[in-house]
């Protein structure tokens, strides 16, 4: 059994890593609602982009555009697929950083010809050392994402896909959803499909006569990017949310089995003082009673 002292010095230092595990705790709370705050001030704006490019089918569904498979439908595009891979820069968050590497490796390994675009230390560093092929790291952190990196990101992407460079674009992130479950999930950033921005509710045409200049074509074409824009945004904020989640519910487990453990030292401490003080007792008993035969001997040897 081990000694008081040593337990003391474990219940110690268990106290000391759940003040650091509270910390985290507190400090993701802080900037998961931050960060919902922030994604719910954006949402009106992208919406309302989302809802001119309905609006632009509803006038016309045959409209023609880069961005969009052909109104004959999907089909098969050869050439190299993207993949924007959403990570953490750090762990101390469950499964979050695993789920998303996991998924990725799965989309890759149907596709021979993939490119790497990553956000994100941890990922960065996972297929860096699997010796997999990065396209473009993104070097700024994935902490606080802003709308700013969102056009950056844009910008990269649409620049190779519209060079046919990438024929296929795939976003993997993890979806926060009403927040109580998260999802990894596998969006098709590009190209769209009209079906999209097209559903039985709206599929009535806009019999009012619009005029376009230079042509519907080119307005659809002006508008796509700024939703591309938005969706990477808001793929990046369900992320971080995500992620800020999946760590409070980490730090959450830790405390709890931070309590458990100074629960069984605690009883082990108590085990081990009764232990030391019946030892205490049996040794002063032990010598009273080896005293007391040594003077009746000396008394015996007198007499």
């Amino acid at each position: 059994m081990a000694s008081t002292k040593e337990i003391k010095n474990r219940i110690s230092s268990v106290k000391d890593t759940q003040k650091i595990t509270n910390a985290m705790y507190l400090i993701a709370s802080t900037k998961l609602r931050k960060a919902r705050k922030e994604l719910e001030e954006t949402k009106p704006y992208f919406h309302a982009v989302e809802t001119e490019i309905k609006r632009l089918f509803r006038i016309s569904n045959n409209v023609e555009s880069v961005y969009f498979y052909p109104p004959s439908g999907e089909r098969d595009l050869p050439g190299a697929y993207g993949y924007l891979v959403i990570t953490a820069d750090k762990g101390l968050a469950g499964a979050y950083n695993q789920s998303v590497l996991r998924k990725a490796e799965e989309m890759m390994a149907q596709h021979g010809d993939n490119r790497l675009f990553v956000v994100g230390e941890y990922g960065r560093h996972y297929f860096e050392t699997h010796q997999i092929p990065i396209e473009k790291s993104f070097l700024y952190t994935a902490q606080n994402p802003t709308f700013q990196r969102a056009r950056e990101i844009r910008d990269i992407l649409l620049e190779e896909f519209l060079k046919q460079k990438l024929r296929k674009i795939f976003v993997i992130y993890t979806d926060y959803g009403n927040g109580l479950e998260t999802e990894v999930k596998v969006t098709r950033l590009l190209p769209f499909h009209r079906s999209n921005f097209i559903s039985p509710a709206v599929e009535k045409k806009i019999e009012k006569e619009f005029e376009f200049r230079p042509s519907m074509a080119q307005a659809l074409n002006q508008i796509v990017p700024s939703y591309v824009a938005g969706f990477i945004f808001s793929a990046l904020v369900d992320s971080f949310c995500s992620e800020q989640s999946a760590r409070m519910n980490a730090m959450d487990s830790a405390n709890q089995n931070a309590e458990k453990l100074l629960e069984e030292l605690s009883m082990e401490y108590q085990h081990a003082r009764q232990a030391a003080i019946t030892s205490e007792i049996t040794e002063i008993a032990a010598g009273a009673r080896a005293k007391k035969r040594a003077m009746k001997k000396m008394k015996e040897a007198q007499g």
